[in-house]
């Protein structure tokens, strides 16, 4: 990167006028750097995604000024895992971590992987960790064990508390969702700092983040930063504050969404009143599609197949905002395949940042950010679920999924207002492949049209279950490495 780089937007985008953009890279090598993250959120939840019901200004205006993607996909449909992935630029098997991990969970992302706030602080970075962290819930597996300068927020998701969306006492009962856990700590470094205990101190978590978040910027004008928002909400329990509740058209999930645009509004004000918002990268997206059976709660997979917990793009599919003035057109839309995986190599470029010396299966997308008309860095993803299950492989526009058991909401009642709906979770999935260029919606099984494709596609499989395994075909793969083991107190 220390050529001058020229990137001209044609092919792949939607623009409104198309100038040539250049740079070098001293000028961007320490830009300040937001990622937001969203939990639960879906991709049509976003009024320039097509939500309906109620507005999201200030993510709209975002759009406007940046580049909106529409084939980006998180990476796996869960919790702990899609935080795992993310952050260490790493499918989540690779890493050891599945799944949505359990305040009693005896594991953590293992210390031993290098992340996002690691990489930049190689190039004196101050970091700093809000909201929900989800990949280990002891001091030794917290965000500043693991390269943040600060942390606020909760160790795991919000609804893993010990009452009923009504209040009342829970009992053990997790496949409706009850608890018997302790309250949730809110955590300050590696102290916990007060208990979240009713839906009422889960309303102020949009608030308290969105404030740390503002102070944190404000005390960093001097050196570059790295903020790592990420919100609680719209995961269920949803709570909202005062000034938003009772705001929208679509209930409750509306009000969440409205005030989740205004904390992103408050971001970027306080990024413009000190001077940084040209100096800044920032993006927005979220770690996995809507968990549709809690039916009003639950956002909108804006009409891709099945939702959270699913490899079917409405599990995977998610909106994903970047912007970043001077270096990223206007107004731009990136058709082009991408995942939550490739944010940290990506960093690591801008920055001139070497790379983590393990493995890591993210590539490098800031060509596509740019918007060079040329660059096709993703060719392939592969879609892992439960354990290690290889559930589905993509290259191009071609996804074939393979049989498996897997989650599916369709043919049970949602549930309401907190309350969830039924689902089966081992649906006996056959094999098909799928046109996402013309077919999205993964309704219409093609394979015996495309033979060759399948083989294609299958011999991409072959190769990811010889590197990280696959329970379905009870392979091990050569290269998963292990997480963190935390000691649980007796």
């Amino acid at each position: 990167m220390n050529k001058l780089l020229k990137h001209s937007l044609f092919t792949g985008f939607a623009v409104a006028s198309i100038p040539i953009l250049s740079f070098s890279a001293e000028k961007i090598s320490t830009p300040n750097i937001v990622l937001i993250f969203m939990d639960d959120m879906g991709y049509g939840d976003l009024s320039c995604y097509g939500a309906l019901q109620y507005k999201t200004p200030n993510l709209d205006k975002f759009a406007s000024q940046g580049v909106r993607f529409t084939n980006f996909v998180s990476a796996q449909a869960v919790c702990s895992a899609s935080r795992a992935g993310i952050l260490t630029g790493c499918y989540p098997n690779r890493v050891g971590i599945s799944g949505a991990l359990m305040p009693d969970a005896n594991i953590g992302l293992n210390p031993s992987e290098e992340i996002i706030p690691e990489i930049l602080k190689r190039r004196n970075y101050k970091t700093s960790a809000i909201g929900k962290w989800h990949l280990g819930h002891l001091p030794d597996f917290l965000p500043l064990q693991q390269g943040f300068d600060e942390y606020l927020g909760l160790p795991y998701s919000n609804d893993m508390w010990p009452v009923n969306y009504d209040g009342e006492p829970a009992i053990a009962d997790k496949n409706n969702r009850k608890y018997n856990y302790p309250p949730l700590p809110l955590i300050d470094g590696n102290n916990k700092i007060r208990e979240i205990k009713t839906l009422g101190d889960q309303s102020e978590l949009t608030t308290i983040y969105t404030e740390r978040a503002v102070r944190f910027i404000t005390q960093n004008t001097k050196n570059p930063f790295f903020l790592y928002l990420a919100h609680s909400m719209p995961h269920v329990p949803l709570a909202v504050s005062s000034r938003f509740k009772g705001k929208s058209k679509q209930g409750m999930y509306g009000d969440v969404i409205m005030e989740i645009d205004w904390s992103v509004g408050e971001i970027m004000k306080t990024l413009q009143e000190n001077g940084l918002d040209k100096n800044t990268l920032v993006i927005f997206t979220s770690d996995n599609g809507p968990w549709l059976n809690f039916g009003n709660h639950a956002g909108s997979t804006g009409g891709f197949r099945e939702g959270k917990g699913t490899s079917f793009e409405g599990g995977q599919r998610v909106p994903c905002l970047m912007k970043w003035p001077g270096h990223v057109q206007e107004g731009t839309v990136c058709n082009k395949l991408a995942s939550t995986i490739d944010i940290l190599p990506t960093l690591a470029a801008i920055t001139n940042s070497p790379l983590p010396e393990k493995k890591i299966d993210g590539v490098n997308i800031l060509p596509l950010i740019l918007g060079d008309e040329n660059a096709d860095p993703r060719e392939s993803f592969l879609y892992y679920y439960r354990k290690n299950s290889l559930e589905a492989v993509r290259k191009g526009d071609w996804k074939l999924v393979f049989a498996h058991p897997g989650r599916t909401y369709v043919g049970f009642k949602q549930g309401a207002d907190g309350f969830p709906g039924g689902a089966n979770e081992n649906f006996p999935y056959e094999e098909g492949l799928y046109d996402l260029r013309r077919e999205p919606g993964e309704r219409y099984d093609v394979k015996e049209y495309y033979p060759e494709v399948v083989a294609e596609l299958k011999k991409l499989a072959d190769a990811a279950r010889e590197d990280l395994g696959d329970d379905i075909q009870k392979m091990e793969g050569q290269n998963r490495r292990e997480p963190g083991l935390i000691q649980l107190a007796k």
